[in-house]
C-alpha cells in the first residue's frame, strides 16, 4: 500500500496550506522549522502532479512558542516547543503533537501533553488545528509553569527538577537495512538533541545519549516500528545534581559522542551488510566505551 493511498487530495492541500500559513506567521527558523524538507518537496510535487511517487515519510515540523510575562507570571524568556507531525488522514484526524520545555518537570510536561491532546480531540477534529494548538499552549502555559516550579525545599534536596537524569541507551537490532528507519533514527535524534551513532547492517546498533525523557521518547518511537528483533542491550543513567538552567551544560559534559550520525566500518559480505567488528571495537574504545563490546557480542574486543 502506498504512503498516499489513504490520503485524499483535499487532505494534502489542507496540510500544504497550513504549512504555508505557519511559515508566514512564524517566519524565522527559531520559530518554525520543517524537519524533513525532502518529504515536503515530495508532497508539493505530488499535489501539483509533477510526481507520481509517494513521499518517503510524513511531514514533521517544530513550532517554538515564546512566552511573555503575562503568559507565565514568571518573567520573559521561557519557550515551549511543539514537535508536530501529520498523520496520513490529517486534518480528518488530529495531528501528532509532543510539547516539550526545559522549564517543565516531567510530570507537568506529561499533563500538558495529555490536556492538549484532549482539547484537540474535543475541538479540532476535521479541521487544521496547529495554530489552535499553539494558542492553547500560549494561553494555558502559566498553569503548568507555576505548578512545575520546584519549591526551595525540593531544590535543596535534589538540586534539579524531579531528579533529572542523563541517559545513554545501547540498542541492538537483528538488522537495520530499511532506508526509512535509518532516516527516522537520524531525524528523531536531531529533533531531540541526542548524540550517539547508528551502525546499519546485520546486526544493527544504535547508541543515543542525552536527557533521559528524550532518550526514552526516542526508544518508544523506534520500537513501535516493525522489527524482526530490537531491544535495549544496556543503559546508563546518571543523576544530574544541578539547577534547571544548568541541565543542558551538564548533559553536554557527559556526552561521549557528537550529534548522532551513521557509522560504517569496512562494509563487506555477499549483500554488503556486515561491518568490521574490529573497527567497531576501536571506535568504541576511542570513545571510552570498550566495555560495551562484549555486552553486544559476548566476546572481548581487540
Amino acid at each position: 500500500m502506498s504512503f498516499l493511498s489513504t490520503m485524499s487530495l483535499e487532505d494534502i492541500e489542507a496540510q500544504l496550506s497550513e504549512l504555508d500559513l505557519l511559515s508566514s506567521m512564524f517566519p524565522t527558523e527559531d520559530e518554525f522549522v520543517v524537519t524533513d524538507q525532502v518529504a515536503l518537496a515530495e508532497l508539493r510535487d505530488y499535489a501539483e502532479k509533477r510526481a507520481a511517487s509517494a513521499p518517503s515519510s510524513k511531514i514533521q515540523f517544530t513550532v517554538n512558542v515564546k512566552l511573555e510575562e503575562s503568559n507565565t507570571g514568571q518573567g520573559t524568556g521561557k519557550e515551549i516547543a511543539l514537535h508536530c507531525s501529520y498523520p496520513l488522514q490529517y486534518p480528518t484526524v488530529p495531528p501528532e503533537i509532543l510539547v516539550r520545555s526545559i522549564s517543565l518537570v516531567r510530570s507537568q510536561q506529561a499533563q500538558l501533553n495529555l490536556d492538549l491532546s484532549n482539547y484537540l480531540k474535543s475541538n479540532c477534529s476535521g479541521d487544521v488545528c496547529i495554530l489552535s494548538a499553539t494558542e492553547w499552549v500560549r494561553d494555558n502555559a502559566a498553569t503548568y509553569l507555576r505548578d512545575a516550579a520546584p519549591s526551595a525545599e525540593t531544590q535543596a534536596e535534589t538540586g534539579s527538577p524531579e531528579n533529572a537524569e542523563f541517559t545513554r541507551l545501547w540498542i541492538y537490532s537483528h538488522h537495520i537495512y530499511n532506508k526509512v528507519k535509518r532516516k527516522h533514527i537520524l531525524e528523531w535524534s536531531k529533533e531531540m538533541d541526542l548524540s550517539g551513532f547508528s551502525m546499519p547492517g546485520k546486526p544493527g546498533i544504535v547508541c543515543v545519549e542525552g536527557q533521559r525523557d528524550l532518550c526514552e521518547e526516542f526508544w518508544n518511537r523506534l520500537r513501535k516500528l516493525t522489527w524482526k528483533r530490537i531491544l535495549i542491550r544496556h543503559r546508563e543513567d546518571i543523576p544530574l545534581s544541578c539547577s534547571i538552567s544548568d541541565i543542558s551544560k551538564e548533559i553536554h559534559k557527559l556526552k561521549k559522542f557528537p550529534p548522532l550520525e551513521e557509522k560504517a566500518f569496512d562494509v563487506h559480505g555477499a549483500r554488503g551488510n556486515h561491518m568490521d567488528l574490529g573497527q567497531l571495537y576501536q571506535f568504541l574504545n576511542e570513545n571510552g566505551c570498550a566495555n560495551i563490546f562484549p555486552m553486544y557480542f559476548g566476546i572481548e574486543g581487540r
